[in-house]
């Protein structure tokens, strides 16, 4: 093989992704493995989730081993949130590629990166997780992101946080019962109401990822109607369009600057419920903001950074 290989690693609060690429941007190889949020999984989780999906990738191209890699980006959910914990994530990509030609940080940087092609502006992720990231000028910043005790807002954990809150005073009549109550019931399989708290609190409770699952029943409950739902995902437009903001404001777009803005993440999935509060709360905020379809998906950003940054 002549050409240069690029690893991208996006990981995520559901599933990691792996793409390799060459040095004029084929894609030659790609792969998928669970979850690398180490609050999670671990740290040990992590290193194994890596090993795993580089060596796929590897095998994909006839690639003896990860020497053959000029450089790498990874991304990883978590990133920059704990000072030792993200030491430690500093250091496993050199234990599974047996050489320091790589970068890490926040998974956010995949979506920028994907999404604008590595150019500058704004990306917005609504994943399990939300979080925005964006560059101008080769100066970075994130807004967001703070977790999901807390914050996250707008992202797929949040709303069906937020459809359960609604569901529960649906359920004793503090707000009228729509068709979130009965769709919540049914996907979850619920024999009373009140067997939600055993679901979401017992001992089999789900995930993070899991619970954020949950989101779809409150995008179609919406869309069959249900007034609390689709305020909840006109909320969370808005809530990721106050993320965005935030971040033009932090990169010192100046007045009347064009702004571009994409987005990622599998909350986005919900389609217009989501997208239009979105564009409109961009729209109102300032009509500098150029909503753009992604480029590219995380992971193949993440080889496109790793190969700006090799070659930049």
């Amino acid at each position: 093989m002549t050409q240069r290989l690029y690893l991208g690693v996006d990981g995520g609060g559901t599933k990691t992704r792996f793409a390799l690429m060459d040095d004029d941007g084929q894609l030659l190889a790609q792969a998928q493995t669970g979850t690398t949020y180490h609050p999670e999984v671990g740290l040990d989780g992590v290193q194994r989730i890596l090993a795993e999906g580089i060596a796929s990738v590897l095998q994909q191209v006839g690639a003896a081993d990860a020497g053959s890699l000029a450089y790498a980006f990874f991304g990883l959910p978590a990133h920059g949130e704990d000072t030792r914990a993200t030491a430690r994530l500093d250091a496993i990509p050199a234990q599974v590629l047996g050489h320091d030609r790589y970068r890490c940080d926040n998974d956010m940087v995949c979506g920028w990166a994907g999404s604008l092609a590595c150019g500058d502006g704004i990306n917005i992720v609504a994943g399990t997780g939300s979080i925005g990231y964006g560059q101008r000028q080769g100066t970075g910043a994130r807004g967001g992101g703070w977790g999901e005790a807390f914050s996250d807002e707008g992202s797929a954990y949040w709303i069906a946080v937020q459809g359960l809150n609604a569901y529960s005073r649906m359920s004793d009549g503090r707000l009228p019962t729509g068709p979130l109550h009965a769709l919540v019931n049914q996907r979850l399989a619920l024999a009373t109401d009140l067997d939600l708290c055993a679901r979401i609190y017992g001992p089999d409770v789900g995930t993070r990822a899991e619970i954020a699952q949950i989101s779809r029943i409150v995008a179609d409950a919406a869309r069959a109607g249900d007034a609390a739902a689709r305020a909840i995902y006109a909320r969370a437009g808005d809530e990721l369009a106050c993320i965005v903001i935030a971040i033009r404001d932090r990169l010192g777009f100046t007045d009347g600057e064009t702004v571009p803005v994409s987005y990622s993440g599998g909350a986005f999935s919900a389609g217009d419920l989501l997208m239009q509060p979105f564009a409109d709360a961009l729209h109102a905020a300032s009509p500098a903001f150029a909503l753009r379809t992604p480029l590219h998906e995380p992971h193949y950003g993440a080889a496109l950074y790793a190969r700006l940054i090799a070659t930049g």
